[in-house]
């Protein structure tokens, strides 16, 4: 396994990535993990890195309880306690004890959550099981880390005994303070206070040959001397004492305690050499959530091909600017081996493939990667590179001489478990040399069967990379009406470096340029045109396909909606007809009933002509009855719309949806309208004053009329709609109708709900509204309540 240059971390801003990870972790136990992160090739040993800090990825997102502090380095207690005859203190012992709670609480959420994150679960094998260490150390040491008066019989007994005579002798020095005090020995606002471990009073220098006692200090001033009685003097020693006493019997309750921890260093080596490792991968997956990065599937054979990678500390520096990247989607494989990408510059060349660098090399180290889930990602032995300026001063060596000399390494020792990059390729001398032996490199390196990425402007290895199996041509995007890098790439083809249209742009007189086209000879510049005009034609077809896709999609749409509609209105005609073919056959049968009954009557009265005149009018008014009924129809009603200002108390109806109000206060040019049980504020210029009596007639025939109930719908619209989980079909719908009835009812904000995910929902959202006349404008929410997952949408008024 080869990787070159030596300092290849430091080129590809690796090192910046490990810097991060260890801003990440919580104690110098992780910090010591992120030193020992190297590229590797095991297949075996990535996947489980990887797996494991998805795992970590996935315990972030869900929010399961994690311990999260204490992770604490006790290695140095541990070396110091390894030596026979030395104790720890009892802080240090305290810190044990806070870690290996800690320790125990990894343990336990892994066993419960063994299923959810195997990989996890099995690094506990490192942890032996019930350490009884810290059930020790919490007889004698408290939750302050102070020893315990119960630690010991001895230690109780001392410390009760203290207490008893630090009592005593505050009751003497306070008795013997107030009669000093009284005869005006004392200064003014003391006490009894403490110096050299003993308890003392303060006393006034020319006072002090009138007690007996023994001076222990006296203050800056020499003014107040601070005295021991010769009363308490016997107490005091006593106390002296009791302390001694105190402090060896802690002495030797914390020499057996470490006594007991010596036993089990090699086991707490291991259980907090797990405790760093969790903390480390637990910083790999803050960081990996910082980047959006994910865990990609891992080939087997040499197949490259990622989905939207991104630069993850380009990405982070752009972010701080409120800009966003431009993503590089890549592919290599057998086939297309090596890529040949060529452009303008500052058009994103080396950007690219310094991404591809860095993101490769991430990869190996066993981190997540920022690129789409769906990507896929193989293994390489050896990564060579070669980028920026590598001038040698001590060596003599020029930039040139230099690039030759990594040239020489990557020929010699390239084969097909290789990925190359080498930026700039063939420049540092003259053009004419410079590409035919950047040409015969290339050809050597690809008979290696190496995979790589080169960025060149030169025309012949672009002619190469086109002509040559296992090379392809790759060119970084460019709007040629604004002349504009678009630092997307795209693979199949070589691209201009666009000089002559740049310089100008930039105002480089026209006869300077005219010179240079003629000095690079008509063949270069057809070229170099049809490059041009190639991309222009891209760039309308690729507009135009989106503007006909955006119409397809509509158009689906509305057929989806004109199919559902018509199959509605099938069905419920079918259902009309077959109830009005039942009432007809019931009427039927009842006219049948009854013209048969008329014909028996009139037979049964034998002619009678008064019996058969009534029979006749009984069948007629049956006839009668069993017409249908006429449509009534109704007369348009007309509201009369008065002049004048509108006051408190005026009867109003909203001039864009109709609705009927009550003006209740009016501020500035705001108006507080109550409509039903709802009120609302709206501008007095949405407004027009209407008569009383117009009002009551238009609410009476609105009783009657089937019409929209703005009232009714104003009290049960929500502002807030959630499209999460809907299909991109629903949705659309969904949105037109709830901006439409907002914007109705004369709301003046709206918020649509769509989630954060991929950001397909969103994009369809905003893409809908932004053609929407009744909208303003939109923004995201605020971060702390859903930020990008929600979408503001501002109506006119």
């Amino acid at each position: 396994m080869k990787l070159y240059p030596s300092n290849m971390e430091e080129k590809i801003n690796f090192d910046k990535i490990k810097e991060l990870i260890r801003e990440e972790c919580t104690s110098s136990l992780g910090v010591d993990f992120v030193g020992k992160v190297s590229f590797s090739r095991d297949r075996k040993l990535l996947t489980k890195l990887l797996e494991q800090t998805d795992e970590f990825r996935q315990i972030l997102v869900s929010g399961d309880p994690f311990p999260a502090s204490n992770f604490i380095n006790i290695y140095p207690y541990l070396e110091k306690a390894k030596i026979e005859g030395t104790f720890l203190f009892e802080d240090e012992f305290h810190e044990i004890r806070l870690g290996l709670k800690t320790l125990d609480g990894c343990v336990s959420f892994f066993y419960k959550y063994q299923e959810e994150y195997p990989q996890l679960h099995q690094l506990l094998g490192m942890v032996e099981e019930n350490i009884p260490l810290e059930k020790s150390i919490a007889k004698v040491i408290d939750e302050k880390g102070k020893i315990k008066n119960n630690a010991s019989q001895e230690l109780n007994l001392i410390r009760t005994q203290l207490a008893y005579e630090e009592n005593r002798i505050r009751k003497v020095l306070d008795h013997i303070y107030r009669s000093v005090k009284a005869q005006g020995f004392t200064p003014e606002d003391a006490s009894v206070t403490v110096r050299g471990g003993r308890m003392v009073i303060p006393v006034l220098a020319e006072y002090k040959k009138r007690i007996k006692g023994f001076i222990h200090d006296e203050s800056a001033t020499g003014q107040t001397v601070y005295l021991e009685p010769a009363e308490v003097l016997d107490i005091n020693n006593e106390i002296k004492d009791l302390e001694y006493m105190e402090r060896r019997e802690v002495q030797k309750i914390l020499t057996r305690l470490t006594d007991e921890l010596r036993a089990y260093i090699p086991v707490l080596r291991r259980a907090f050499y797990f405790l760093g490792m969790i903390d480390f991968i637990r910083a790999k997956a803050r960081f990996a959530l910082k980047i959006n990065a994910v865990n990609p599937a891992m080939g087997k054979e040499k197949d490259l091909s990622w989905v939207k990678a991104r630069h993850p500390l380009l990405e982070m520096a752009l972010l701080q600017q409120q800009k966003t990247i431009v993503p590089v989607s890549i592919k290599l494989d057998p086939n297309h081996r090596l890529l040949v990408i060529s452009g303008p510059n500052a058009g994103g060349k080396s950007v690219t493939l310094k991404t591809v660098a860095l993101v490769q090399y991430m990869y190996q180290c066993g981190l997540l990667v920022p690129m789409e889930p769906n990507s896929k990602c193989c293994l390489f032995d050896q990564i060579f590179i070669d980028i920026g300026d590598e001038q040698n001063i001590e060596n003599d060596l020029s930039t040139y001489s230099s690039h030759l000399m990594n040239m020489k390494y990557f020929t010699l020792h390239a084969n097909k478990n290789t990925l190359f990059f080498i930026d700039e390729f063939g420049t540092g001398t003259e053009p004419q040399f410079g590409g035919a032996i950047a040409e015969a490199i290339l050809i050597a390196l690809n008979k290696s069967a190496a995979f790589g990425i080169v960025t060149t402007h030169y025309g012949n290895l672009k002619q190469l990379a086109s002509k040559s199996p296992g090379m392809v041509n790759g060119a970084m995007r460019y709007d040629v009406d604004r002349l504009e890098p678009l630092y997307e790439l795209e693979i199949g083809k070589p691209g201009s470096s666009f000089a002559f249209e740049i310089a100008g742009k930039i105002g480089i007189p026209t006869e300077i340029i005219l010179h240079a086209k003629a000095q690079v000879g008509e063949t270069r510049v057809r070229y170099e045109k049809l490059l041009l005009k190639v991309e222009s034609e891209k760039n309308k077809y690729e507009n135009l396909m989106a503007e006909t896709q955006r119409k397809e999609r509509l158009l689906g749409q509305r057929l989806q909606e004109y199919n559902s509609l018509k199959s509605t209105l099938d069905e419920q005609q079918k259902n009309i007809i077959n109830e009005a073919k039942t009432q007809a056959k019931l009427l039927m049968d009842e006219a049948n009933k009854k013209i048969e009954h008329t014909i028996r009557s009139i037979k049964e009265s034998q002619a009678d002509q008064e019996a058969t005149r009534q029979l006749r009018k009984d069948l007629d008014a049956h006839k009668v009855a069993i017409q249908p009924e006429k449509p009534a129809v109704s007369q348009p009603k007309t509201i009369q719309v008065l002049g004048g200002s509108i006051g408190v108390g005026d009867q109003v109806r909203l001039k864009d949806n109709g609705a009927l109000a009550e003006v209740m206060e009016i501020k500035g040019k705001q108006a507080s309208i109550l409509m039903g049980d709802l009120k609302s504020n709206v501008k007095i210029s949405r407004l027009e004053k209407i008569s009383n009596t117009s009002l009551k007639k238009e609410k009476k025939a609105m009783g009657k009329r089937a019409t929209y109930d703005t009232t009714s719908k104003m009290a049960a619209f929500s502002p807030n709609l959630d499209i999460r989980g809907k299909r991109g079909e629903e949705v659309l719908q969904l949105v037109q109708n709830f901006i439409d009835e907002g914007y109705m009812l004369g709301m003046d904000e709206l918020k649509v709900i769509h989630g954060k995910g991929d950001g397909i929902l969103r994009d369809l959202t905003r893409n809908l509204i932004r053609k929407m006349s009744s909208v303003t404008s939109f923004s995201d929410e605020h971060a702390d309540r859903g930020g990008s997952g929600v979408t503001l949408v501002q109506l006119k008024q």
